[in-house]
């Protein structure tokens, strides 16, 4: 170990920006296994490793970054598995950047940061690979069963902990396969579909069922959940998307990304749709504007690019340093050739049966608002059109709201429309009921779903386990808070 003042950082190799455009593969390959343990080699083991202390999973870090440079592959696995149920799908989609290798103390010296993510991925792909990764047998079975609302991070989560305790669980998900935006709201580019469906169908071969196609208040009550169940857990995310109130004449071609990047991601699974073949959810041979600067809005602009797309603009209203999502993403989609317009914010949609132009202006900015960023201000005078055959809006996502949709109004709210819940053990306003992930965080990170999750499996746990009766959540005593 200790080695980073004689081995110098090296990322995994990255296919050229003219190849990767050529399909919607991920663009990072692989170390070799003598490339990942000399990287790993380079971790200083800090007294207090801020890499770990970054992580919101806390992962152990130095001790299987160590275990890796000494070839102890297996050892690295199991470390890095105790905290993280999906070390390799964080790997490749954590923005790392801002979290643990950002916070690297070799970073900081000016060695530049060892490649967590990168050795994580290593590690994970490596014990699949091996078949070190096996099914769920629990120690004993439970007569208590959980019903999980979505499947999603935190709801996957949650679910594998909870198996892991013996519990007998079920997965209610709207949509025809599993695994939520992990599935349908992340491109291939970033994270291919078989890391997801392999790491559901253990979930499937390890006795959890999945109830697809299933919208909750729909295609099933929530009241017939709670029925079934001794406890649940929502987790459904925040689908909703945000608008920019610029679409006063319902434009046809003003899309809101998730409706966007889940028609690519269904084309890529081989499904067919009608608005993709129609041309309508397509970027091909179009003038894109793409109106975000988060994740979402990378996603969308290198999706576009890959569709064969006429030029691809994103507009953001503040500068690059100020962008909220991860550099390293922003860079990618620099190196794939789309136009970011910084300081940039549209001001009205233009056209008749379709948009054909987009009003625009500049910004500049001013005095930092509460949140410590600098607010952008309109520049006076700076107005013009650019030309646009298709906007995607990725302005972020709310959450729907859920006690119309499950037609339970004790089911207590925030003034965002987040889920309210008691900190201390994750339990909502109905007794037996508990939420996690972003349904209760607000739009966030893979990592923190997971985090979410784990977190709620052990209250749940605890819950059930003090519980001296088999009494369903249909039964239980309703507590308004």
């Amino acid at each position: 170990m200790l080695k980073f003042t004689e081995i110098t950082k090296e990322n995994p190799s990255k296919k050229t920006s003219k190849n990767r455009l050529k399909d919607f593969n991920e663009i990072y390959l692989n170390y070799s296994k003598q490339k990942a343990e000399e990287q790993a080699s380079r971790c200083s083991q800090c007294g207090v490793p801020f890499c770990q202390v970054h992580c919101p999973l806390h992962n152990n870090i130095p001790d299987w970054l160590k275990l890796a440079a000494e070839d102890r592959l297996k050892e690295a696995y199991h470390v890095s598995s105790e905290t993280n149920n999906m070390p390799e799908i964080c790997g490749r989609i954590c923005p790392q950047d801002r979290l643990c290798e950002g916070n690297c103390v070799i970073e900081q010296s000016g060695h530049g940061t060892v490649t967590i993510g990168s050795i994580e991925k290593f590690i994970t792909d490596s014990a699949w690979e091996k078949g070190w990764i096996k099914k769920i047998l629990p120690a004993k079975e439970k007569k208590q069963s959980v019903g999980i609302i979505g499947s999603g991070p935190a709801g996957l989560a949650a679910a594998e902990e909870l198996r892991k305790a013996g519990y007998q669980i079920t997965i209610y998900d709207r949509y025809d396969r599993p695994g939520g935006l992990l599935i349908y709201g992340i491109p291939n580019f970033k994270l291919e579909k078989y890391v997801v469906e392999r790491r559901t169908q253990r979930l499937i071969e390890s006795g959890i069922n999945f109830e697809l196609n299933c919208n909750v208040g729909i295609d099933k009550s929530f009241s017939e959940i709670k029925e079934k169940h001794h406890a649940i857990l929502i987790a459904t995310g925040v689908y909703k998307a945000r608008e920019i109130d610029l679409n006063y004449e319902k434009f046809p071609n003003v899309l809101p990304a998730l409706e966007y990047l889940i028609a690519s991601n269904k084309v890529g699974l081989k499904d067919y749709i009608p608005d993709y073949s129609n041309g309508r959810l397509t970027a091909e041979n179009k003038n894109v504007v793409v109106v975000g600067g988060g994740d979402t809005a990378m996603d969308c602009v290198r999706t576009a690019v890959r569709q064969k797309a006429k030029s691809v603009k994103c507009l953001y209203r503040r500068d690059q340093n100020n962008m909220p999502g991860s550099q390293r993403e922003v860079n990618n989609a620099i190196e794939e050739g789309i136009d970011f317009n910084w300081l940039t914010l549209p001001t009205e949609y233009l056209g008749k049966d379709k948009v054909s132009q987009v009003k625009i202006v500049k910004m500049q900015l001013g005095s930092p608002d509460e949140s410590g960023r600098r607010s952008p201000e309109i520049k006076k005078g700076s107005e013009k059109l650019i030309d646009s055959d298709l906007i995607i809006e990725a302005l972020g996502f709310e959450p729907e709201n859920l006690p119309i949709m499950f037609n339970d109004t004790s089911l207590n709210i925030t003034r965002w429309g987040t889920i309210k819940i008691n900190y201390k053990n994750m339990m909502t306003s109905l007794d037996g009921v508990f939420a996690a992930g972003d349904i209760v965080r607000g739009a966030s990170l893979v990592v923190w779903g997971i985090r979410d999750g784990r977190d709620a499996a052990e209250n749940i746990k605890q819950y059930l386990s003090n519980k001296k009766n088999l009494n369903l959540v249909s039964s239980k005593r309703v507590v308004n808070e």
